[in-house]
């Protein structure tokens, strides 16, 4: 039983198709250093030993890769009404209420999920509803987890109306390392939990705006999962 189990769980899990240029060049050209470097240190300088320890770095490089670009295949089990999912998997970084001046310019409690070089980086719908917006803004690249990241690093934001809860924001930001923000969501278009919102490539972040009302399901240093843990619920709007 438990050999199948972990069949089916592969079975769950595939490689982004983001990653497919990235991870076939990059086999390639560590293939050909690799080939090099055993005629260099094995054939010509009799320094085996050289060899395997490039092998091996190369080795753990190419599978720390090949794991950024992982894309699990996620279903969210509950009720989807009023709950907002957590857009990735990473670790809660802000908790907090602040003025939000590119849209709503007003106060909104923003809920910030840092992803590390480790996690998945595949970014989730956090909410049924319709993409009223989206923007892309290009950017410098302040280490994500830093407050000014949110507003001077590359980034895309993403505006959800729900039907009874009003308007959530969702923002893409791009990390230190990180250098490109694929977004999925097209504007006017119907929007779920379950669908893929976009991919970040490599160290980043994902801003949520609630309204302040919001009751927030987490806490900071929670690690989240995408598109299963609830990082909060929604109060309906006086008028729906």
């Amino acid at each position: 039983m438990g050999t199948l189990k972990k069949i089916k769980k592969l079975k769950k899990i595939r490689l982004h198709h983001e990653g497919t240029s990235t991870l076939t060049v990059s086999g390639i050209s560590l293939l050909a250093f690799n080939g090099l470097c055993f005629w260099i240190f094995n054939r010509i300088l009799n320094m085996p030993y050289i060899f395997y320890g490039i092998f091996i770095v190369s080795t753990v490089v190419y599978g720390i890769m090949v794991n950024f670009f992982r894309c699990p295949i996620r279903y969210f089990k509950g009720e989807t009404d009023g709950v907002v999912v957590a857009p990735a998997d990473g670790k809660i970084v802000v908790i907090e209420d602040v003025d939000e001046q590119e849209y709503f310019h007003d106060t909104r409690k923003m809920v910030s999920i840092f992803m590390s070089l480790t996690n998945v980086h595949a970014n989730w719908f956090p909410v049924d509803g319709i993409v009223k917006k989206v923007e892309h803004q290009n950017g410098n690249y302040h280490k994500a987890w830093l407050p000014k990241a949110s507003l001077e690093n590359e980034r895309s934001t993403i505006v959800i109306e729900t039907e009874k809860y009003g308007e959530i924001l969702v923002r893409q930001i791009a990390g230190a390392m990180a250098r490109r923000i694929v977004t999925y969501a097209r504007q006017d278009e119907e929007c779920y939990i379950d669908e893929h919102l976009g991919f970040i490539k490599f160290g980043s972040r994902v801003d949520v705006f609630l309204p302040t009302n919001a009751d927030v399901k987490v806490t900071m240093n929670q690690s989240t999962v995408g598109n299963g843990t609830v990082i909060a619920t929604l109060k309906p709007l006086s008028n729906a």
